[in-house]
């Protein structure tokens, strides 16, 4: 989707993509190895009841499904960062998420006629209609490129 496509009010959807316990369980082990997240027996009998997602890993697929239904193809080159992430509920094996990536905002930068901003705010959701992750992101546009 190029910039130029990008208005304040739209929504962008990604279908449902399913979670699976072995990717959770490879990426907690690679990167967030609390017992919550690795240890299935142990998982069983703590607070969640069950094994849960990191929450990175949740993040991490906000950020492909962001990228593939609105980034990819476009003049995006990167973002200075995130105003607010929040993890609502636990990702489980077998969850179904899709996103909902409403923009906020757009517009060109008033020191640099090259540069699109883009603020908006992801909302991921599990099969049950419930909010798992709220992001709201800004990203960056290389506008030259387009030329």
């Amino acid at each position: 989707m190029k910039f130029s496509e990008l208005h304040a009010g739209m929504v962008i959807k990604h279908p449902p993509r399913i979670v699976n316990q072995d990717e959770m369980l490879s990426f907690a082990k690679a990167y967030d190895p609390q017992w919550f997240h690795t240890d299935v027996e142990r998982a069983k009998g703590g607070r969640w009841e069950g094994l849960i997602a990191s929450g990175w890993l949740t993040c991490g697929i906000a950020m492909r499904m962001a990228v593939d239904a609105a980034l990819a193809g476009s003049e995006s080159f990167g973002s200075p960062g995130l105003e607010r992430l929040r993890w609502l509920l636990p990702v489980r094996p077998g969850d179904a998420l899709r996103l909902e990536a409403t923009v906020d905002s757009v517009r060109v930068s008033s020191s640099r006629d090259d540069l699109g901003i883009m603020r908006w705010t992801w909302r991921v959701f599990n099969q049950r209609d419930e909010q798992v992750l709220e992001v709201e992101a800004t990203s960056l546009f290389d506008l030259a490129a387009g030329e």
